[in-house]
């Protein structure tokens, strides 16, 4: 179940989501705007320390194998922190930075105070999905609607972390 109760100020479901242009890994930069010319964009803002994080990331992964959709990862931290824990954890998705020196400008736009927090944002810019944590519930429904499920039968998956 998904708690919103913890920041009032987070974007919901039917909200348009900011545009925004950040770098990525390898120095270019990336525009929410050009990304949703290649469909809906599902955005996860993350931070290498945080161990919810370090749950759901990988199921990212695993959810981006048939880019059904577009997953573009948002770290918190610098390119060699975010890399490490790429190489860490197996992460491949695409990934952006939103840095501290920059003033976290997508999480502040977004009204993120816990990560990891995602968003849904259809080509129109509306946000169609928005949950702060990890919630099964939430990545099993996303999974439904790109026909790959997040989890396997064999794995233990908690139904909710908080962020």
């Amino acid at each position: 179940m998904s708690s919103y109760s913890d920041n009032p100020g987070i974007l919901r479901r039917g909200m348009h989501a900011p545009g925004f242009e950040l770098r990525d890994m390898a120095g270019g930069k990336q525009s929410l705007g050009n990304m949703l010319k290649n469909g809906p964009v599902l955005l996860a803002l993350f931070k290498v320390s945080c161990p919810v994080c370090q749950l759901a990331l990988p199921f990212l992964e695993r959810m981006s194998a048939n880019n059904a959709l577009q997953i573009v990862a948002i770290s918190q931290d610098d390119v060699n922190s975010t890399t490490a824990f790429h190489e860490r954890f197996g992460i491949t998705l695409p990934t952006l930075l939103d840095e501290a020196r920059e003033g976290y400008p997508v999480s502040n736009a977004f009204g993120i105070s816990s990560v990891p927090t995602l968003f849904l944002v259809e080509t129109d810019g509306t946000i169609s999905h928005s949950f702060a944590g990890f919630s099964k519930r939430d990545f099993e429904e996303i999974g439904k609607r790109i026909n790959v499920p997040p989890f396997r039968p064999d794995e233990y998956v908690p139904e909710f972390k908080a962020g």
